[in-house]
């Protein structure tokens, strides 16, 4: 199986091509850049690079996978219109990766809990607590968007050593380490803050998780696809606002 995967969720964007034969799977290229340009203005060039350096047949990849959120509500509409897009012309099936399982697959192999963090705003974070069982990414919280501080109270509830990453590491770092796991430490248990190799999205870790979703049957046509927000968009949300000011104004 060859997959090409796609990562514009966040601050960084991402492509890589990744392909299972025999028993090992092969990150084949990967392209990854966070710098000061859109998705918009850099996803398709990676993309096209890729293609011309692993000279690639698109008619010979078996699906698309993008990382389908939470994340960005612009970066995540890029990716899912670029994956959907191709999906279409190619006549391939698509694979949704969630955003913060592949962001927690980065850190294959630790015995740590993994917690991924991805900045929210509104003093909020996308983020959930993983563990590897036997070699599989598990979830022992579900994703969500929640205050920092909950974060926190679940991690130290759960008395384990923890790693950080995600773009919400530096939003949030000095109250986690200042303040929040403060328990944690009294403890005898430790947190960590992964190496910036690792602390941002990766098409490749995309790509890979979607090679075992292929080979459970976990996919969907282009038609089918639609990113998860989480949460409403802020344009949305003011619309909601007003319709309910209007609601409640007397008549």
């Amino acid at each position: 199986m060859k997959v090409l995967a796609l990562d514009s969720s966040g601050l960084v964007a991402s492509v890589a091509l990744v392909e299972e034969g025999g028993e090992e799977a092969v990150l084949l290229a990967e392209y990854t850049i966070n710098y000061k340009k859109t998705h918009s203005q850099t996803l398709l060039p990676m993309l096209d690079e890729i293609v011309k350096m692993t000279e690639l047949d698109l008619d010979t990849i078996d699906a698309v996978a993008t990382a389908a959120g939470p994340g960005s509500f612009t970066g995540l509409r890029i990716g899912s219109a670029t994956a959907k897009g191709l999906g279409f012309a190619l006549n391939k099936p698509l694979v949704a990766v969630p955003t913060l399982d592949a962001l927690a697959f980065n850190l294959y192999g630790t015995e740590n809990l993994i917690c991924p963090l991805m900045d929210a705003r509104r003093n909020q974070v996308y983020t959930g607590i993983y563990e590897f069982h036997q070699g599989r990414l598990q979830r022992l919280m579900e994703p969500a968007a929640m205050d920092i501080m909950e974060v926190a109270e679940k991690l130290c509830a759960l008395q384990r050593d923890v790693i950080f990453l995600g773009d919400g590491v530096p939003v949030y770092r000095h109250r986690l380490t200042e303040i929040l796991l403060a328990e944690l430490v009294q403890e005898g248990k430790k947190h960590s803050y992964a190496p910036a190799h690792l602390s941002r999205q990766r098409a490749g870790a995309v790509g890979m998780l979607a090679l075992s979703y292929m080979r459970e049957g976990k996919t969907q046509t282009a038609a089918e696809h639609r990113p998860d927000y989480f949460r409403l968009s802020q344009a949305e949300r003011e619309r909601a606002a007003k319709e309910q000011e209007q609601k409640e104004k007397p008549s």
